[in-house]
């Protein structure tokens, strides 16, 4: 792409994953500095969505109807020929596979934007090569595709940050018939990644015991596939629901956003919800296990990362290979109970001694 090429309407592929979305968001802040007055669009999958909308670079959220892994020519073709009307100039493609850079080929962007990814010449016309050493933090390699080709994201990126107004969590609290605690901690439980990347329930659930001592409330967040460990979560806390409450399930992605902007503090695992809670800015505890703060880090001041950097680990694996999951269950609360804001679970904050060195979030 020239370094005279001034786009004034264009179009992003968004990624299927939620934490990846809001990982690319520095690249469509840098679109913004770059060319003023750009309209940004997004394609996203309907669960992705949501984070797309909290953000104020993105003009509209237009829908990606194809199930991932399904190639569905025919339509992918239809709707690139819907799209040449919008009259894009340029289009940025953030996923590296063939499939997602059909449409935007079909829609006749000039400027196609990517990295090669797998064999896109042609499809992609505006080819950025990917430097693993050089970048090796997603959101990095994100914010690269804002460059001309061949050109490093310049340092230091800026971080995500969604949108959550008073009046919208007031809505969702409405909605869902619940008042805000004095003291509120989320937890953030799932990882649709994989078991590998979860925190064990047993460990919560006792987490979740020590907050209700200091007066604590937990509210357990996350999407349906998530209702079960958060049922697992309350029956082994033995709380009450005032205590303990599952809203695994009950919310919209848009709707739990608000929901984390309300908390005083956020535990979860490396997850779409870790990412969404770091660009809330609130305090948050991430657990690390078979994935690396290395690469996918919670891109926030306010972040602790807790991992026990086993010598196994981080193995990138769905399922422990090892079948142990020590990187995970031999991770005890006690750690993240002492990773919290002191703040919030010590009436005498300064006299306790933090027995991990916490990583900060951002770049490591």
């Amino acid at each position: 792409m020239s370094a005279h090429f001034a786009p004034r309407r264009g179009l992003i592929v968004a990624p299927s994953w939620v934490g990846d979305a809001v990982m690319a968001q520095p690249l469509f802040m840098r679109l913004h500095e770059r060319h003023p007055g750009l309209v940004l669009d997004a394609m996203a999958p309907s669960w992705v969505a949501p984070v797309l909308a909290r953000m104020p670079e993105i003009h509209a959220v237009l829908p990606n109807p194809f199930a991932h892994g399904v190639l569905n020519l025919k339509g992918r073709l239809a709707q690139g020929r819907e799209l040449r009307a919008a009259g894009y100039d340029a289009v940025w493609i953030l996923p590296n596979s063939l499939k997602s850079a059909l449409v935007p080929f079909f829609a006749r962007i000039p400027h196609r934007v990517g990295f090669t990814g797998e064999s896109r010449y042609g499809l992609v016309n505006v080819r950025h090569r990917l430097d693993k050493q050089r970048t090796p933090l997603m959101v990095a390699r994100f914010a690269q595709l804002a460059e001309r080709a061949g050109h490093l994201p310049a340092e230091p990126l800026p971080r995500p940050r969604l949108a959550s107004s008073p009046e919208d969590q007031a809505r969702t609290l409405a909605q869902l018939g619940v008042k805000r605690p004095e003291k509120l901690v989320a937890f953030c439980p799932g990882a649709e990644y994989g078991p590998a990347k979860r925190w064990p329930a047993v460990h919560f659930a006792e987490l979740a015991r020590r907050l209700h001592h200091a007066g604590v409330a937990v509210w357990i967040l996350g999407s349906p596939k998530d209702k079960a460990i958060g049922e697992e979560i309350v029956a082994l806390a033995g709380l009450a629901t005032e205590a303990c409450r599952n809203l695994c399930g009950a919310t919209a992605l848009d709707a739990a956003i608000d929901l984390l902007a309300l908390a005083d503090a956020v535990v979860c695992n490396d997850s779409g919800l870790m990412h969404v809670a770091a660009a809330l800015d609130r305090p948050l505890v991430a657990v690390y296990g078979s994935s690396s703060p290395g690469f996918t880090p919670p891109l926030s001041d306010r972040a602790t990362v807790v991992s026990l950097k086993l010598s196994c680990s981080p193995c990138y694996k769905r399922e422990c290979p090892l079948g142990h999951l020590d990187c995970l269950n031999k991770l005890l609360p006690e750690q993240v109970w002492q990773a919290l804001p002191a703040g919030l679970t010590d009436p005498h904050p300064g006299t306790r001694t933090i027995s991990i060195v916490p990583m900060t979030g951002g770049t490591p």
